[in-house]
């Protein structure tokens, strides 16, 4: 698993594990300008993990459409989202606590109220602390490609994954995932399009442009200088 400890971490930063069994959470080492927004920033825009069902309109203080993003790095997309759609709720799950903290610090320093994170395996947060049909859209932008055939079974686009997504899905809600590795967007989208309930936004083919909330990174300029591709899948649950 690379640059995890163990499989849960895996799972919460967009590699997929069949089973959930404990979570161990990997601290990594914070900067002080991080260690600092987890202090300031944690009661405010942090949730714990309980196991139970969130008030999502207790939880931000009004009644507005929820964005999740699973896996959000170092958090400068999710917070830039955030700022362009203060009319939308935004929340973002990440295992790697740094990333956490720079999230943190930068929308504490653009003054958000409309953000909320967590420090938590996003299977295990989806499963027991969303509730059903409460979700605009899902956000899985560049997770692990696990690009080995023999490694497939660890991608976190599985067709389980996929049911488990449309549980917290409203009905028109849509599930958008972006990746720089054509064999994970073909596989993506061989899994969705098997996926009761769902159906591909694309006008032709599998793919969508990408859209203008989606805001592009640094890493895809890099990539697209280097000649490297970027697909974005988004399917609609309609059931």
């Amino acid at each position: 698993m690379g640059q995890y400890k163990n499989e849960h971490e895996a799972a919460a930063a967009g590699v997929y594990v069949s089973k959930v069994r404990s979570f161990v959470k990997r601290e990594g080492r914070l900067t002080r300008g991080q260690a600092k927004a987890l202090e300031d920033h944690w009661p405010a825009m942090g949730i714990e993990y309980t196991g139970q069902p969130l008030d999502l309109t207790e939880v931000f203080g009004r009644s507005a459409p929820v964005i999740l993003e699973i896996g959000f790095g170092m958090g400068k997309s999710l917070v830039e989202m955030a700022a362009n759609a203060p009319e939308q709720n935004f929340i973002g799950i990440e295992v790697h606590r740094p990333g956490v903290g720079a999230a943190l610090a930068e929308a504490g320093e653009r003054g958000l109220t409309n953000l909320r994170v967590m420090e938590h395996d996003a299977v295990e947060v989806l499963n027991h602390m969303l509730p059903a049909e409460s979700l605009r859209r899902l956000q899985l932008y560049f997770p692990d490609p696990w690009h080995k055939k023999r490694h497939h079974k660890r991608r976190i686009v599985q067709p389980e994954f996929a049911q488990t997504i449309r549980r917290c899905l409203a009905i028109g809600g849509h599930f958008h995932m972006a990746t720089d590795w054509e064999n994970y967007a073909q596989y993506m989208a061989e899994v969705m399009s098997q996926a009761p309930g769902y159906v591909n936004t694309a006008e032709s083919g599998d793919y969508v442009a990408r859209p203008d909330y989606r805001p592009i990174t640094k890493f895809e300029v890099r990539g697209q200088k280097l000649g490297h591709g970027v697909w974005d899948l988004i399917y609609e649950r309609t059931e």
